[in-house]
């Protein structure tokens, strides 16, 4: 059943980053064509009343790995459940990760993303590309898709050793390189180095279980790759986005960073808002198990509270899930070993929720903030914006109708992912979506998904984000070394 592309939201509260304010917003072919009180439009337009509720644009989830092959095994959300799952849960974009295995073309692979993508996706979506190795090849094809291909972002892991990683000179080619093509350079932050010989240690010690995985991989280690990456990062002159930041140490380290001037972002997931890392002691192997992902979340139960308040205050900028989801039975390839245990956990749809309830019901951040750190900071950081990420005449129609009085409790049982757990499973939740749209299209309502395959779009992405690069270039200009002016040396020189 196609919906008529012709919508007006009456009576309810239009929330943007910068001022909320009451108003009725008119959708007409997918846009929003116009946005302000008393709106007079034809006969035939379906009339939506938000009365009570909020509008506000669509989610964007920075960080995704839909049906990602990993560990030797893949991840159960495919492109078409993961993004079924957060329409229902307010995101009506993802970015997801192209990860070309080593010594690969990053073309080829972004091709195969794309060809799995396209058909399946129910909401719009664009990707970051991982840099996995380096070489003359990586540094061509990293322009070619900042040119040609839509890619603005890409990614390099500090850890995952023998796999991915790459050394402190190969970061600086890679940063460099981002640099001169006007990219966001984003970083995995963990000293691989230190993991593999943890790993080692915990093992030897006859610890085989989840608590291995937290235990071999504490706090400093994010900690100090993060410093790592920030130092480099600023040698070069090249903003830097951190993905999942997970511990209170690592977001000290980006919260100084910023204040001392630096271009950096940082990214808390839901996960790490949402819940911790007490779960690895769990007495249940299978509950342990299901809250592995890389970096790990924290046994500090405080973590959670404190970096919501490094959110709402800046320190911190966006939210994104690293969803990556894998079943009990996947999990288990690692029963006997954690380091075998597929990294990842879900979050694609209940992040709007979990933020909106550690967030604004608890009262640590307002409503513009949610906006800002759901939706347009990361427009902005990534180049979307305003066509994503703003309530306003000529942005897309991605519209949710936010019911902030509503509650939900999460569970497996009744959420719309492929796995068969929930990191969040029992949390009761304070504001929900009670209608999204995508593209124009009333996808979900009254708790029902109404969409098909392929009725998202990839969005390719400008390089120079305004927002990321107006600094960048400004300390190019007045921060260049210069050598000193002075008379030559004629004095004698000792011979050797």
């Amino acid at each position: 059943m196609v919906q008529p592309s012709r919508i007006l939201i009456k009576g309810g509260k239009v929330v943007n980053e910068d001022c909320s304010v009451f108003s009725d917003v008119y959708i007409e072919n997918g846009k929003i064509a116009d946005v302000g009180l008393n709106l007079q439009v034809s006969a035939g337009v379906r009339v939506i009343d938000a009365t009570g509720k909020l509008v506000i644009p669509g989610g964007i989830d920075t960080h995704t790995h839909m049906e990602l092959q990993f560990m030797g095994t893949k991840a159960v959300d495919d492109f078409h459940i993961g993004t079924k799952a957060a329409l229902a849960g307010g995101t009506t974009m993802i970015l997801d990760f192209v990860i070309p295995q080593k010594g690969k073309s990053l073309l080829e692979a972004y091709d195969r993303w794309r060809k799995t993508a396209d058909p399946k996706v129910c909401c719009d979506y664009s990707l970051h590309v991982a840099v996995t190795w380096w070489g003359e090849q990586v540094k061509k094809e990293m322009e070619t898709l900042a040119k040609e291909k839509g890619v603005n972002s890409f990614k390099m892991f500090m850890a995952y050793k023998d796999v991915f990683m790459l050394s402190d000179s190969e970061l600086h080619a890679a940063f460099t390189q981002c640099k001169d093509i006007g990219a966001v350079a984003q970083v995995h932050a963990e000293n691989g180095d230190l993991i593999a010989e943890g790993a080692k240690k915990m093992l030897s010690l006859g610890i085989t279980g989840p608590e291995g995985h937290e235990l071999c991989r504490p706090e400093e280690v994010e900690a100090e790759a993060t410093q790592r990456a920030i130092t480099i990062a600023h040698t070069v002159n090249c903003p830097l986005y951190v993905v999942h930041v997970m511990s209170k140490s690592a977001a000290k380290v980006v919260s100084s960073a910023r204040r001392d001037g630096r271009v950096v972002f940082g990214e808390p997931i839901a996960a790490g808002l949402g819940t911790d890392g007490t779960h690895y002691w769990h007495k249940e192997w299978a509950h342990a198990a299901g809250f592995v992902m890389g970096p790990p979340l924290r046994p500090d139960p405080s973590t959670p509270d404190y970096l919501m308040d490094l959110l709402a205050n800046d320190d911190l900028s966006v939210t994104g899930t690293d969803n990556c989801t894998f079943s009990v039975c996947q999990k288990a390839l690692g029963k006997d070993d954690f380091t075998k245990i597929p990294n990842g956990v879900n979050g694609v749809e209940d992040r709007m929720s979990v933020i909106w309830e550690k967030g604004v019901h608890s009262g640590k951040m307002d409503e513009n903030r949610f906006v800002a750190v759901t939706s347009s900071t990361a427009a902005k950081i990534f180049n979307l914006y305003p066509q994503k990420g703003r309530i306003a005449k000529n942005s897309d129609a991605d519209v949710v109708i936010w019911d902030p009085k509503s509650t939900r409790i999460i569970s497996a049982k009744t959420h719309h992912q492929a796995v068969d757990y929930n990191i969040f499973e029992g949390m009761k939740c304070h504001g929900v979506p009670a209608v999204t749209i995508s593209r124009g299209i009333v996808v979900y309502e009254h708790g029902k998904l109404q969409v098909s395959p392929g009725h998202g779009r990839f969005i390719p992405r400008e390089p120079m984000s305004e927002f990321v690069y107006k600094r960048i270039k400004q300390r190019d200009q007045v921060g260049r070394p210069t050598a000193v002016i002075r008379d030559p040396y004629k004095g004698s020189i000792v011979s050797l």
